[in-house]
């Protein structure tokens, strides 16, 4: 059955679709210092999920002793932060961190991150750990300062090498098809005086 519009109903506005709005958005690149910023509100957010988790797994395994169950735990953690991480990429491209920084996840294109891309991504930003760690093993570190202060250099120095790409993206971003973008929310048009 057909429609007739009423001449007294208002005409429907057309409203913009979200692909629109997105596609407004420059792809640009956040500056370096904001991205760090949102790293390490990230860390702080991240010692929560932690410690849940590692106080999930410890009641789930009856857990005796700290050093009982140590790699089950390390592989537990890991899973629970893939979750955490694949889940929030792939569901908006922000993480808590990455809202508040106005930093957002995006296919190169701009478009939203799969899942798979999303865990592509998780792995293989361990690169930010995983060299410093295996120093602080080589050298035989074991000392916690001088393994978080080996970790924080390692950072840095990956931090940095965003330098040597044209669009200042992360090396592991660039090897999944991701990038990171500056994502500021839209402000609500301003009103005029005649709307009051």
């Amino acid at each position: 059955m057909r429609h007739v519009m009423n001449p007294s109903e208002p005409a429907a506005s057309p409203t913009p679709s979200p692909s629109t709005e997105e596609q407004a958005q420059p792809l640009a690149a956040p500056g370096l210092m904001r991205r760090l910023a949102a790293f390490t509100y990230e860390g702080v957010i991240l010692f929560g999920v932690v410690m849940i988790a590692g106080y999930l797994f410890s009641t789930l395994t009856q857990q005796r002793h700290a050093l009982q169950g140590q790699w089950g735990l390390r592989a537990f953690l890991f899973l629970v932060l893939g979750i955490y991480f694949v889940w929030f990429w792939s569901r908006g491209g922000q993480t808590v961190a990455m809202k508040a920084w106005h930093v957002r996840l995006v296919g190169m294109a701009g478009q939203p991150v799969s899942q798979a891309r999303a865990l592509c991504r998780y792995l293989l930003s361990w690169l930010w750990f995983v060299p410093a760690l295996a120093a602080a093993w080589a050298a035989g570190l074991s000392s916690s300062a001088e393994i978080f202060g080996l970790m924080a250099v390692g950072v840095v120095a990956y931090a940095l090498l965003a330098r040597l790409h044209p669009q200042r993206q992360f090396w592991h971003d660039v090897v999944c098809g991701t990038r990171l973008i500056d994502w500021r929310p839209a402000l609500p048009p301003k009103r005029s005086r005649d709307e009051h």
